[in-house]
């Protein structure tokens, strides 16, 4: 008997629109309280949109307003400074 493959979650880029694997994006989560922040475990509370790992994407999200969209706020400059800051250090 074979074993029996996992289905690997798939989910879509805000920013470049491309269907990858859960684990290669990362989640930006907005909860009702607070501002929008990088999710590292994936389980926080709030409205969720996931990004690739790259500042490209996160600038196509911010120009086209799709992560407005998906997490249903208007996203200030402020954050995406804030998310571009976190977003710099994994790409060195």
């Amino acid at each position: 008997m074979a074993l029996k493959q996992r289905k690997i979650p798939m989910r879509m880029c805000v920013g470049c629109r491309e269907m990858k694997p859960k684990m290669e994006l990362l989640r930006i989560v907005k909860p009702q309280d607070a501002d929008a922040h990088i999710d590292r475990t994936g389980k926080a509370k709030g409205r969720g949109a996931y990004v690739c790992q790259s500042i490209e994407c996160l600038k196509k999200a911010q120009k086209s307003r799709a992560l407005d969209r998906a997490l249903d706020t208007k996203i200030e400059d402020a954050v995406f400074d804030q998310l571009q800051a976190q977003i710099q250090p994994e790409e060195a």
